[in-house]
């Protein structure tokens, strides 16, 4: 999404929540980003954010998404907002700069969100989420895999205009089973490979799709709907990223100013996670932040502001 449609936005929500809090008296406090959040529905579960580094990389200028590594320690990648090309960007967990690098073979209409996932035979790839949609002229949309690739100190002498490049991409293409929607996050499910899309709306709360991934097939699958999530805030689905824990056992989402948990204290199948209750999540001082996600090991979440020299923000679990 433009930066310039980004402000519209926050501009009639802040409109919006002040005359909430002038003409009803609303008791929820607005958080730093104009949303209105319920202070009383703060998680227990994470200790109070810190700021961990910087995003070293002068080619990254609006952090859209990010991912950690899973077979590279204290490594992560993020890429760009809307208007890139096809690049994404290494990074250590302090924003040290790793390396630029084009994905082979993919093109960016839209990238949105990326993902780590881990095969059963042990190869990491990412996913790269090819979803924004804001026209809602897109019937297809794409996900891009490509195998991770080994970083290295010597990376970081690597730009835009001389990128390293990954190995070859391949893709899964689907659509959803009703209607062209926009989204922004993307999650995969580290124990069964299945890919779920969160929506992104101003009118209601975010549709959760989820479909099995075929890549290399130019068929498109069908995302079927398994859920609705609606956070405590003002508007109450405007999801910009999200990952799966390692275990499968929680969800982190957020907006551009608060992150959410979903939680299975309770146990049960996975999907079971979008019937519980959603926790704000403090992730520091986001002026505007897209991207979140889990650690290797699950013990902490990590996030992003936008722009360059963006923070990185880390809360650990307790």
């Amino acid at each position: 999404m433009s930066n310039k449609t980004i402000a519209k936005i926050l501009g009639l929500v802040i409109l919006v929540v002040g005359w909430c809090a002038v003409v009803s008296s609303c008791s929820n406090a607005p958080s730093a980003g104009g949303y209105e959040v319920n202070a009383s529905e703060l998680s227990p579960d994470f200790e109070k954010p810190v700021i961990v580094g910087r995003i070293e990389s002068p080619d990254v200028t609006e952090s859209s998404g990010i991912a950690a590594s899973l077979c590279q320690p204290k490594v992560f990648w993020t890429h760009n907002d809307s208007g890139d090309d096809a690049f994404i960007f290494a990074m250590g967990e302090n924003g040290k700069n790793l390396g630029t690098y084009r994905v082979t073979g993919a093109r960016n209409s839209d990238w949105e969100d990326i993902a780590s996932y881990k095969s059963p035979d042990g190869t990491c790839y990412l996913y790269i989420g090819d979803i924004g949609n804001n026209k809602l002229e897109r019937p297809e949309l794409r996900i891009y895999r490509v195998k991770e690739p080994t970083v290295s100190d010597a990376g970081a002498s690597s730009n835009r205009k001389t990128p390293l490049l990954t190995e070859p991409a391949d893709a899964t293409v689907f659509k959803y089973q009703d209607t062209p929607h926009n989204a922004e996050t993307l999650m995969v499910q580290p124990q069964t490979g299945d890919v779920y899309v969160l929506t992104k709306r101003l009118e209601g709360p975010s549709l959760v799709f989820k479909f099995t991934p075929q890549f290399g097939s130019y068929q498109p699958v069908i995302a079927e709907k398994v859920g609705e999530v609606s956070v405590p805030s003002v508007p109450n689905g405007l999801l910009t990223s999200g990952a799966i824990s390692p275990d499968a056992k929680r969800v982190i989402m957020c907006d551009y100013s608060a992150g959410y948990e979903l939680n299975l204290r309770g146990g049960g199948s996975f999907d079971e996670i979008w019937k519980t209750k959603p926790l704000r999540v403090d992730l520091g001082d986001r002026k505007h932040g897209e991207a979140v996600t889990f650690s290797a090991d699950g013990k902490s979440i990590v996030g992003t502001n936008e722009g360059k020299k963006a923070e990185i923000f880390e809360a650990k679990i307790k």
